[in-house]
């Protein structure tokens, strides 16, 4: 591979890693939160049968939220979409194309850790994309973990 290329192919990974962290609907923090003991299932309920991550919603963050903070303009927020009944608007930092079949429980049964493709989120006041969940991404820490490379594996047979 020429030196121009592989420079601008590392310059779009870089482009793709270096999202801005999207506004979301109302702040939530992390590291505040996994300081607390929570852990990811306990806001991100798995879906069945496996294959998703719910993200929260008002009724579980209120739960804690009833006698925690419950003055905080934010928490107010959250408690309003609970009285109306209303799905948070989360923005999406992570997203898989449509045409590529991914599944949560597959990973975690295998090992995987939301970390290693979500990052360090006990760390962080504010997400961002900061991991590569392209394909490239994808296919080279499926070779350094000797799992399926295979096209089907991840996508439909085309006819």
């Amino acid at each position: 591979m020429s030196w121009c290329l592989r420079t601008a192919l590392v310059a779009a990974c870089v482009v793709c890693l270096a999202a801005d962290a999207p506004v979301q609907p109302v702040p939530y923090s992390h590291k505040q939160h996994i300081a607390n003991g929570l852990k990811c299932a306990d806001c991100h309920a798995v879906l069945e049968p496996g294959e998703m991550m719910a993200m929260p919603q008002a009724p579980r963050c209120m739960l804690c939220h009833r006698a925690i903070k419950q003055d905080s303009p934010a928490i107010q927020k959250v408690a309003g979409f609970q009285r109306e009944n209303r799905a948070i608007p989360w923005v999406r930092v992570y997203e898989i194309p449509s045409f590529v079949r991914f599944s949560h429980k597959t990973h975690l049964d295998a090992g995987a850790t939301c970390e290693k493709c979500h990052g360090p989120v006990a760390e962080r006041d504010v997400l961002s994309r900061e991991t590569d969940i392209s394909m490239n991404g994808c296919m080279a820490c499926h070779r350094a973990n000797k799992a399926d490379i295979s096209c089907t594996y991840c996508h439909d047979k085309l006819d």
